[in-house]
């Protein structure tokens, strides 16, 4: 017999800083009915943890629904202060197929959750990448660009900010949900030896693919605890790997003047867009074999 389809969640939440707040989020989607819960990314100077999770299509969207209901009672952006972008506690809610899954499964558990996410927790909730409604709608960084304190104006006054689903004002201490579907893609750091955030910022803006670099690169140039990162998705990691954006930075920041000091892998990454032997070269720090998808179903 074939086995179960599987799809992969992997939400991102503000909260990087109370062990018992994070413990809390991953004991919600313990307990939901057939979820896996496969890594946490715990990151506070970014304040924000990243979950990934995986289940039958069944059971996903019940699985992502403890977890955001969690996030909601226990998070208030009111008293968040990070160094990443975002508009909500449970900032961003993608759905990716696994095996015997498609994207167009993602589309729908996508637009199922946001729906429910909605009615049932009072959240305005945005639909993203391929589960966009609107083709303004599609690139994540865009919805991400107002920030939770921007974004209340914005849902008042512009017609163009409603959401898909939800009141048209923003949660008082939640904010807001981006929930969208997804291919799979590599979450990867590379930080800098520098506390010149304008270099870290000059360097992505040459690798990513929006400006003319890296096919499927989105980056951004961060400040992090007086050190910088740049901060990239491989959005297409069989086109662009870990080993070629690593070299990319590297080479940038030596014209530049400046060392990289290590990467890091936020999440997991599918065994196909890894090879073991990068460890070394890529500086790769904290990585643990649990992050390859395969080793940890």
């Amino acid at each position: 017999m074939p086995a179960s389809p599987l799809v992969e969640c992997i939400p991102n939440f503000s909260e990087g800083r109370d062990p018992a707040v994070i413990e809390a989020i991953g004991e919600a989607i313990r307990s939901a009915p057939g979820a896996r819960l496969l890594d946490v990314h715990r990151d506070p100077d970014h304040h924000r943890s990243v979950f990934t999770l995986a289940a039958p299509p069944d059971a996903i969207v019940g699985a992502a629904l403890a977890a955001v209901r969690c996030a909601v009672g226990r998070i208030d952006l009111r008293t968040h202060r990070g160094e990443h972008p975002r508009v909500g506690a449970a900032d961003v809610v993608p759905f990716a197929p696994l095996a015997g899954s498609t994207r167009d499964d993602c589309v729908r558990l996508a637009r199922d959750c946001g729906r429910r996410i909605a009615e049932e927790l009072g959240l305005p909730v945005y639909l993203y990448g391929a589960a966009a409604t609107r083709p303004g709608r599609r690139n994540l960084a865009d919805l991400r660009r107002p920030r939770f304190e921007g974004l209340p104006a914005l849902i008042a006054s512009d017609p163009a900010w409603a959401p898909d689903f939800g009141p048209k004002a923003v949660h008082p201490s939640a904010g807001a949900c981006l929930v969208g579907a997804r291919d799979v893609l590599v979450a990867y750091n590379v930080w800098l030896d520098t506390a010149d955030v304008a270099v870290a910022k000059t360097i992505a803006r040459i690798v990513r693919d929006r400006d003319g670099g890296m096919p499927g690169v989105k980056a951004l140039g961060l400040s992090v605890a007086g050190r910088t990162q740049v901060s990239m998705n491989l959005c297409d990691p069989g086109r662009t790997s870990m080993q070629e954006a690593f070299e990319a930075v590297a080479r940038e920041a030596s014209a530049r003047g400046v060392r990289v000091s290590h990467s890091e892998l936020v999440g997991m990454v599918p065994e196909r867009f890894f090879d073991s032997s990068w460890i070394p070269g890529l500086k790769l720090k904290g990585f643990r074999w649990p992050q390859v998808i395969e080793r940890s179903l």
